[in-house]
């Protein structure tokens, strides 16, 4: 019996609370995982895991195993990883999951320049504005703005990237441009479906307007699309804005007030979790994208 292999079993079905979805993540029967945590249990004499019929959950016990088997996890990712540093022919596939508006402009091209090189790696991107769940859908690395990314993840910070409100000339025509975040009150706010201020900051002074549209969504691209159309005033992070706003498609209004900064992170379970390949495209992303500590236009 592979020890390893027992011990992943082991913290997949931890990780996951049910044998059988263990048993489909590391494509290996349901007896087979079964097997490999009555092993774990057997060369540790400790019983690990409470089993009902509807729950699996650690005991003290296994709360102390899970902890040291996943720094061997961790440590056996280490060596390959080092191993295959040294070997450039990257094989494989990762599943990124990613906001709308990042999947569409700048994680697209880093992911094209990857494959360019490594032609033999698949990619797949899961683009979506709802936080996704790594475990339930299998995914390697989540893509988040964030200030701080949840405790029970690891997160490696990959830029700041600045935000601005931005709208058409022939809307700031039709209904003004704002002077002061007061004024914004007045106006066609685009914003997401929980949000009633915008905070903008001027020499230290903090302004938070109540802001309301008659256009909402749960996802940015949407509202952008709406700003663009000449329906409001939009926030967005500017390196969705930026481009649009080169192309005179859109403008910045109160420049001089500060918007939030979202900081992107790449999180992830564990080192355990990640392939040579993962750990070379986060790399990858980082290098790639160092100097794109965005600011507006």
């Amino acid at each position: 019996m592979d020890r390893l292999i027992a011990i992943k079993s082991f913290v997949e079905v931890a990780n996951r609370k049910s044998f059988t979805k263990a048993a489909d993540s590391l494509g290996l029967s349901r007896l087979q995982i079964s097997r490999h945590v009555q092993d774990v249990e057997s060369w540790l004499n400790q019983r690990l895991l409470h089993r009902t019929t509807r729950k699996v959950s650690l005991t003290a016990s296994g709360e102390q195993a899970y902890i040291r088997c996943q720094r061997i996890l961790d440590e056996a990712a280490a060596m390959v990883f080092e191993a295959e540093k040294l070997n450039d022919e990257l094989v494989g596939t990762i599943r990124i999951a990613s906001p709308i508006g990042l999947a569409q402009n700048m994680l697209i091209g880093a992911i094209m320049d990857f494959t360019n090189h490594h032609p033999l790696v698949v990619i797949d991107i899961i683009a979506s504005d709802k936080f996704t769940e790594l475990v339930d859908e299998r995914v390697d690395i989540a893509l988040r703005y964030t200030e701080k990314p949840d405790d029970n993840l690891i997160a490696r910070k990959l830029m700041s990237i600045d935000s601005g409100l931005c709208a058409t000339r022939r809307y700031l025509e039709k209904y003004g441009e704002p002077a002061h975040p007061q004024d914004l009150e007045q106006h066609n706010c685009l914003v997401h479906l929980d949000i009633k201020h915008w905070r903008l900051v001027k020499d230290s002074d903090l302004f938070e307007p109540s802001i309301a549209g008659n256009i909402r969504a749960n996802e940015l691209t949407t509202l952008m699309t709406a700003a663009m159309n000449d329906k409001g005033i939009v926030r967005a992070p500017c390196d969705l804005a930026n481009p649009l706003v080169e192309e005179g498609k859109l403008e910045y209004i109160l420049k001089d007030y500060a918007s939030p900064s979202y900081a992107l992170w790449a999180v992830y379970l564990s080192r355990s979790y990640q392939t040579p390949l993962v750990r070379r495209f986060i790399d990858y992303l980082v290098d790639h994208w160092q100097e794109d500590i965005l600011r507006l236009s």
